[in-house]
């Protein structure tokens, strides 16, 4: 407990994970680029880093929480210079492989330990402290701090560097194909007279069963599109996804075609927050909405 850590990044997630290490009895200094959320950090328990180089400073620990890739590779490019060497610095963003190898090489070069650990899970996991972590990096140093992560959630090593993130994209493309391939199961269901909840009920008892079914596909019969992350995020990802299979030479075409359903959804409503609005999509093209409230035109 005696290295303090500093955590980059106090936004939907991070603002959780603060007060979750704070609860686990860590010394958390916080920044972010939004002046406004040091009263959170406060209220959480954690201290307030006047910048980001005097958080990367101080920290024996750095974890860092941020958006996406551009966000990683903007702001740890200019903090890898302000890192002690010794201190360890874990990248809890979903980010490409690719983009970070850079960053972790630079670190590493000055003697930080690394870790990407992308996580699974929205703002409620991050402050019950129960999210999924998928760590990539050197054994000994997911043990030495061990404890820094296990305050965020449950802990699966998957591998060397690297291998957390591209665990994290693997989750997400199956998560996403499996949102488009539910929709368009439930719209031809609805077309076909089919009541929807007993449908998915029926599914959750099947050889389809999933977690997207017992826990998601609800979503879609509420109108509920997961406004918790943003669908220019999820295309972010499915194109990281698919760029690491066509640069190791993998046959990717289903999920290529997810890629592009979820880049069409993008085209059509923008950068907005909604992860089913690919959905969304299907529906519109369908000509009704899956919602229980809506019955499929032509019917009811």
């Amino acid at each position: 407990m005696s290295a303090t850590v500093g955590l980059l990044g106090a936004g939907r997630m991070g603002a959780g994970m603060c007060a979750a290490l704070v609860r686990a009895g860590h010394d958390v200094l916080a920044f972010d680029v939004r002046a406004e959320r040091e009263r959170d950090v406060c209220a959480a328990g954690a201290r307030w880093a006047p910048d980001a180089p005097a958080l990367a400073g101080a920290a024996g620990v750095l974890v860092s929480s941020l958006p996406g890739s551009p966000e990683l590779t903007e702001a740890m490019a200019g903090l890898i210079g302000e890192l002690r060497p010794g201190a360890t610095w874990i990248d809890s963003t979903s980010a490409a492989p690719a983009l970070a190898a850079p960053l972790v090489a630079a670190a590493s070069a000055r003697g930080v330990d690394c870790l990407d650990a992308p996580v699974g899970g929205g703002p409620a996991e991050a402050a019950a402290g129960t999210l999924r972590l998928y760590v990539g990096g050197s054994p000994a140093t997911l043990e030495r701090r061990r404890g820094v992560l296990e305050a965020l959630g449950t802990v699966e090593h998957m591998g060397a560097a690297g291998a957390g993130y591209t665990t994290k994209l693997l989750v997400n493309l199956l998560w996403f194909g499996q949102a488009l391939a539910t929709g368009e199961a439930m719209l031809l269901a609805a077309r076909s007279g089919i009541d929807l909840e007993v449908l998915r009920l029926a599914l959750g008892r099947s050889a389809a069963a999933s977690e997207f079914i017992a826990h998601d596909a609800a979503r879609i019969l509420e109108g509920d599109y997961l406004p918790a992350f943003g669908l220019d995020r999820c295309c972010e990802e499915l194109d990281a996804v698919v760029a690491a299979a066509r640069e190791l030479g993998v046959p990717f075409e289903l999920s290529s075609e997810v890629a592009r359903a979820y880049s069409r959804a993008l085209e059509r409503y923008g950068a907005v927050d909604g992860e089913l609005l690919a959905v969304a999509l299907l529906e519109e093209r369908a000509g009704f909405a899956l919602r229980r409230d809506e019955p499929p035109a032509g019917q009811g």
